[in-house]
Order: structure tokens, then C-alpha cells, then sequence
């Protein structure tokens, strides 16, 4: 990296193509969404999009997209480029995997890098990901064993030959796959994102009269690291210690996090957290770093722009062949249940440090309803088998949340994702693309956490079979069940979630179940935890929560000491 500074007209020229850059990642990211097959793309915007020196630094993301998808993907393309070293690259050549431990955690995520050649020479490479509706295996379950349990396993290889697609791994491809047309869809959709930014990229590099992208790039990530240093260095120097306990499988998880301000760097230790678990809820240590620094990020330099620079200052360990930094070959299909906790785990820590800056913890991990069609399961009985193969072959989901946590001078938000910044996917586009019929979705009252500020509220929602004669399966990877979010600085836990059937009985949180023809399944998400005593949460907001039905009178009484109407 060179240490020369720019002249004040060459920063001003520089500033003016970071401003480019940043219009070139996110129409990236835009034609992924209006070209994605999948819902999970097209509506709720799992992906992400950024673009890259030769040597595989992040310059630039798109807003657009997930922090899991963004932060591993910032990490993924160097394991390409150790495969495919810059001088194998040819153009019109695309690169694909969905290796969990080179991507971005699990085997649903399709991760594709496109080398740009400008005027002859490598400038330049786009990447992008997407969740693609299915890959195989026993679909979208925590209750393999093993990734050979989950799915089509991809390592880093060619997709595209100069501009042409390898027949061969397209046809391995759909030949593993329950919805081909949707999954090739998708990676086509990849490719054309980072077309599209390729050749953006280059008009760029003409207008700006620019050989390469070396020096702007090299300038973007020095100032990203000079602004974060600066931010770390606005808070206490020190040590703190958290300790998050949560659901697991079938047994709890304890997640043991110390946060280190020092030296201008934050390092995160997940030492004495859990080992790895024979099912599919392990993190590859991509995935928690990923969302280990985005947590960081959310607190200290959340206005730095995400790239290499600000990211090379957050430093990340945990214990291989623990739960967050799992071995291969682990389960990790349902990686989300326990990656998107991290936030909270490393928030309680920094709380020690700056009380009056960090929420409360929230529902956080995404509660998706995966409900699945005319496929047999394991364990139902002959009449069940014939109830589910009885309608259509669907498979749907649903991306749904709880609440968040209560922030510093602010109710948490209900019903939103945090962290992991997906969009709730329309029921109208649900109930079109599949035999679904939801009955109710609605705030769920009381379920956000007292406090002085009140915690996020989670939600209600009772789905079933459009045909009353057919079942369906739900594959169910939720958490905050039985360790739901705390309150914090005297403010009260949110309610946990719970899953069920509207006949009365009860659902397990994690695993592949029946949902009987006839039968409605009811969803409760959780609610994020409340801050501060909630005695002293101000008597206008209690009577607003419960005109609004958001607080019920008997919890504005119990709670909120409050007995008005």
C-alpha cells in the first residue's frame, strides 16, 4: 500500500470515484434482486455484492444485502484467488462455490467472483451471493449430522470458460437439486450482477482516466482504517467479559465472549464457548467473524465504510472444533440460530465499557418459516404420508422476526431484523407462489421486554394448507425459546418464543415436523429485552402501549406499576 499522500485535487478526484464506486456495487446488487429467481433474493434481499482488488481486498459493498453474506464474502475471495491465482484468470471467466468454509457458512449460499480486465491487465473482481431456494440433501433442516447430510457441496471452481458456461457442473447442478429452474435461475442471476459491475467498473476507469484501481483503492482502504482507529480510539481501553447461554439443539449453548479495546484494535475472544454439536446449527469461523464485527461495527465506526481498511482492525477468535468455529465436515445448515446471536453476545461486554450507548439484547435470530409439500417424513405414519404427498410440491419461505432490544433512549424496533437486515417476504407473494393460506400476522402484545425504554414486540402468526385434506412439514430453526432476551440496566426480559398447532399441541424449536392435514401451525417470534427500571418509563408511553394494544392493562400494572386507562 503506498504511503504517498494525495494532493488535495487528487483526493477531491478520489472522493468523486468512491461516490461512483459505491452507484456501481449497488446497481450490482439491484440487478441480483430484479433478476433472482428466489424469493429469498428478489424479496427479502439475502445476498450481497461488492467488489475487489487483484489481491482480494474488499474495496466496496452494497448497502443492499446481509452482514453475513457481506463480511464472509470480504474473506471468501482470497480462497478463490488461492486456487485460481490472478495470472489463471481469463476473461469472461466466473468462479463459483458454496464451500461453507470458503463462503459464507452454509451450503444454500452460492458465492460466485468475476475477474474485470481493463485494457488487457486483472482490475479488478466483482463477487456477489445469493440463498438459493434449495440444494439438496434433507433441505433446509438443522437435523443433519454432517454437511454430506445437507445438500450439493461445490468446491471453488470454474462456472463460466471465457463466457461460456461449463455444461458439466450446471448439469451436476440440477441433477441435485428438488427446484432446478429456480437454483440455475439464480446463478445466472449472479453472473449478470457481476457483469453489470464489471463493465460500470470500466466505464469508470475511462471517465476518471484511471489504468487501474490500485491507487483509489489503496486510498479508500487507507482512510476506512485511519477513521476506525479513530473511533476505537474515542472508547475506554480495556477488557470485559459476557456470557450469553441460549437454546442449542437439544441442549443448552453457552457462548463466553471477551472484548478488548486496545492499541487501536478490537479483539474479540470466544474462548470457553461450546463445543461443536452433532447437528445443524455449528458456525464455520468465517461466519462468526462476520457477524462478531458486525456487532463491533454497529457500536464503534458505524459511519467508517465496511471494507478491508475498517474490517482489518476488528480481529476475531474462537477455539476450533467449538460451536463457533466448527471443523469440517459439521452439520451447518442452520448456522443463522447462533451466528446472528453474536451481536448480543459481544454488546453485553461493550455494555460494561459504555452503558449509556448499547441496546438491550433483542429476538435477533431470524425465526423463517420453511414450510415444505408433497415430500414423505421420516417418523409420520402411513395416513400422514399420504396426507403430505396428498397436495402439490412446494417449497416456501417465509422470512419472519422478532423483536429487537431496547436502545439507548428508544423503544426497539418490533417485528424487525436485526442483525441480520433482511426484508419480511410479502404474504400476497406467498400465498401466489404456493398453496399457503395465512390466517393472522400481528403484533404480539406484551411480548417486548419493560423497561424505561420497552423492548422491541415479536409477532403472531397462524399459517396452514390451502387444501384441507393435505399436510405439510415445517423445518424449524428458532431460538430464544427457552432462553429468551434480556433486559439490561434494570430492564426486564422479552418473551420467548414458542411454536405450536392451534389444536393445542406443541412444536419442537428446531427440527423437521408435521403440520397434520386440517391443522393450523401458530407461531409466537420473541421480543427483544427491555433497558432501564420500567418504574420509571414514562406514564404517557405506558397508556400509548396499551391504547395501541401493544402493552395489555395487566402488564402496564404489574410491570409498569401503572393503573390508568
Amino acid at each position: 500500500m503506498s504511503t504517498a499522500q494525495p494532493t488535495p485535487q487528487q483526493r477531491i478526484r478520489f472522493q468523486l470515484a468512491w461516490n461512483r464506486l459505491l452507484s456501481v456495487v449497488e446497481e450490482q446488487a439491484q440487478v441480483l434482486i430484479r433478476s433472482a429467481f428466489g424469493t429469498a433474493t428478489r424479496e427479502a434481499g439475502d445476498l450481497s455484492a461488492g467488489v475487489f482488488l487483484p489481491d482480494g481486498r474488499m474495496i466496496a459493498q452494497a448497502v443492499t444485502g446481509t452482514p453475513g453474506h457481506v463480511n464472509a464474502m470480504a474473506e471468501s475471495v482470497k480462497h478463490f484467488l488461492k486456487v485460481f491465482p490472478p495470472e489463471t484468470l481469463k476473461d469472461g471467466d466466473v468462479l463459483l462455490t458454496n464451500d461453507p468454509w470458503k463462503g459464507t457458512g452454509h451450503l444454500f449460499d452460492m458465492t460466485m467472483v468475476s475477474p474485470v480486465f481493463h485494457d488487457g491487465a486483472l482490475v479488478a473482481l466483482f463477487a456477489s451471493t445469493l440463498h438459493v431456494i434449495d440444494i439438496g440433501g434433507i433441505g433446509s433442516s438443522a437435523d443433519g449430522l454432517e454437511v454430506y447430510h445437507e445438500g450439493l457441496f461445490l468446491p471453488i471452481l470454474r462456472f463460466f470458460h471465457q463466457h461460456q458456461v461449463d455444461p458439466g457442473v450446471l448439469a451436476i447442478i440440477r441433477a441435485n437439486v428438488r427446484e432446478p429452474e429456480q437454483v440455475e435461475g439464480d446463478l445466472y442471476a449472479l453472473v449478470a450482477c457481476n457483469d453489470i459491475g464489471g463493465r460500470r467498473l470500466k466505464s469508470l476507469l475511462t471517465e476518471f482516466q484511471l489504468g487501474d484501481l490500485e491507487s483509489l483503492g489503496g486510498y479508500i482502504i487507507e482512510q476506512s482504517a485511519r477513521a476506525m482507529r479513530q473511533a476505537i480510539a474515542q472508547w475506554p481501553q480495556g477488557t470485559w467479559h459476557n456470557t450469553l447461554v441460549i437454546d442449542g439443539y437439544d441442549a443448552p449453548i453457552t457462548l463466553q465472549a471477551s472484548v478488548t479495546v486496545r492499541d487501536g484494535k478490537i479483539l474479540v475472544d470466544f474462548d470457553g464457548t461450546s463445543p461443536s454439536v452433532a447437528r445443524g446449527i455449528n458456525v464455520v469461523k468465517a461466519y462468526t467473524d462476520a457477524y462478531t464485527s458486525f456487532g463491533i461495527r454497529c457500536l464503534i465506526g458505524a459511519d467508517v465504510p465496511n471494507n478491508a481498511g475498517s474490517l482489518s482492525l476488528v480481529e476475531v477468535a474462537a477455539p476450533e472444533g467449538s460451536i463457533l468455529n466448527a471443523r469440517f465436515p459439521a452439520a451447518v445448515t442452520a448456522r443463522h440460530i447462533i451466528g446472528q446471536l453474536l451481536p448480543d453476545a459481544v454488546f453485553g461486554a461493550l455494555r460494561q465499557a459504555r452503558p449509556d450507548q448499547v441496546p438491550a439484547e433483542g429476538a435477533s435470530s431470524l425465526w423463517n418459516l420453511h414450510l415444505v409439500g408433497g415430500e414423505p417424513l421420516a417418523g409420520a405414519t402411513q395416513d400422514e404420508q399420504r396426507a403430505l404427498l396428498a397436495g402439490p410440491r412446494f417449497n416456501a419461505v417465509s422470512f419472519s422476526t422478532g423483536g429487537t432490544g431496547a436502545r439507548p433512549g428508544k423503544d426497539g424496533l418490533s417485528v424487525t431484523s436485526y442483525p441480520s437486515g433482511v426484508r419480511n417476504v410479502s404474504l400476497e407473494i406467498l400465498e401466489s407462489a404456493n398453496p399457503l393460506v395465512f390466517e393472522q400476522k400481528e403484533y404480539r402484545a406484551d411480548s417486548g421486554g419493560p423497561g424505561t425504554v420497552r423492548g422491541g414486540l415479536g409477532q403472531t402468526i397462524v399459517v396452514r394448507h390451502a387444501d384441507p385434506q393435505a399436510a405439510m412439514m415445517i423445518a424449524a430453526a428458532f431460538d430464544r425459546v427457552v432462553h429468551p432476551a434480556r433486559g439490561a440496566l434494570g430492564g426486564h426480559a422479552g418473551a420467548g418464543g414458542a411454536l405450536g398447532l392451534v389444536g393445542g399441541a406443541s412444536l419442537r424449536a428446531k427440527g423437521r415436523q408435521l403440520v397434520p392435514a386440517g391443522e393450523r401451525l401458530v407461531v409466537h417470534t420473541p421480543g427483544g429485552g427491555g433497558l432501564g427500571d420500567p418504574a420509571r418509563r414514562d406514564a404517557a408511553r405506558v397508556e400509548r402501549d396499551v391504547r395501541y394494544g401493544l402493552v395489555s392493562a395487566e402488564q402496564a400494572g404489574s410491570a409498569y406499576q401503572h393503573t390508568g386507562t
